[in-house]
């Protein structure tokens, strides 16, 4: 699906991004990895058909619930846009995918702006520094993602997850996927 709707090479990778987050977080709380991984991977795949929170991703299940996918992932893509669905999050996956989802942006911008553009030479420090930097991956909403965190922390970790904490283990987890995200340096000049 992800390849069928999406075109954008960094729209996939974000997708990727998030998914690898999933799948990380998914197995600290002893959930199932699959199906987080499967969450990150698809939540945004009507983008492009959709491209506006009017539309997406509430046109985008109409497409999933055809496909054959279950109420429960259809459920937690709406709750990924709550403002425009009305879809409230309720399961750790819900605040999860919110917490993952817009962080990894600014990792990959990170990443992507590095002269080795290599994921796995970064650490939380650099993602910190460009983070400060409100002009850098300017459509990274930083109050959001500190009240997703936040929201997650709560959720998941009886409040102990801090921002820098999600931060380093998102970053732990694309790491992890750098070669899937073509963040191994293949794509650094020579």
């Amino acid at each position: 699906m992800v390849c069928e709707f999406v075109q954008d090479v960094g729209l996939r990778r974000h997708m990727l991004a998030v998914g690898a987050a999933m799948r990380w977080y998914a197995a600290q709380l002893g959930d199932d990895a699959d199906e987080w991984e499967a969450v990150g991977l698809i939540h945004d795949f009507d983008w492009e058909i959709h491209p506006d929170l009017d539309q997406h991703p509430l046109k985008g299940t109409e497409i999933l619930r055809d496909r054959g996918w279950d109420e429960a992932t259809i459920r937690t893509v709406l709750s990924h846009a709550t403002e425009g669905t009305g879809v409230e999050r309720e399961q750790p996956v819900d605040f999860a995918l919110l917490a993952c989802d817009e962080i990894t942006g600014l990792i990959i911008a990170t990443a992507l702006v590095r002269p080795s553009r290599d994921i796995r030479d970064m650490d939380v420090k650099s993602v910190r520094k460009k983070w400060k930097d409100k002009r850098f991956a300017a459509g990274v909403d930083r109050e959001h993602v500190t009240a997703a965190t936040a929201d997650f922390s709560q959720k998941c970790f009886d409040g102990q997850l801090d921002l820098w904490t999600h931060v380093g283990n998102v970053l732990r987890a694309m790491q992890g996927a750098a070669d899937i995200l073509e963040l191994d340096g293949r794509l650094a000049t020579p």
